[in-house]
């Protein structure tokens, strides 16, 4: 029902900031609170950030907050991930989910995922 797409990553420096953008396609979009996942090599999956339906509430896992803003745009059916001072620990798949309210997404229980967009963060 939602198809979901994220856009944004790359290479940066240590230090230096990133965009991350998630568009989705569905009348829907509104419905579903939207978050952030990342997966290192080696690594499980795990929660970077969640912003509610109506975007009047956010989640941060400790640490990304300071550094890290999710946001939302339910017009233009996208979420957003804003990485400053990044640090190699960084480096990681970043992933970008739907679900159908934001506990789901802090158990890391998305109903919707994107394929993931790689963030390589250098030393």
């Amino acid at each position: 029902q939602v198809q979901l797409v994220e856009s944004g990553g790359g290479l940066v420096q240590a230090g230096g900031s990133l965009r991350l953008s998630c568009a989705a396609s569905g009348r829907t979009f509104s419905s579903y609170a939207m978050g952030w996942f990342r997966q290192a090599p080696g690594k499980e999956r795990d929660f970077v950030a969640a912003i509610s339906s109506t975007g009047r509430s956010t989640n941060y896992a400790d640490s990304v907050k300071g550094r890290f803003t999710i946001a939302r745009d339910n017009a233009k059916n996208e979420v957003y991930l804003q990485m400053n001072n990044l640090k190699p620990e960084d480096t990681a798949v970043y992933y970008c989910a739907a679900g159908l309210s934001t506990d789901r997404l802090l158990g890391l229980r998305g109903d919707y995922w994107g394929q993931g967009t790689q963030v390589t963060v250098s030393s």
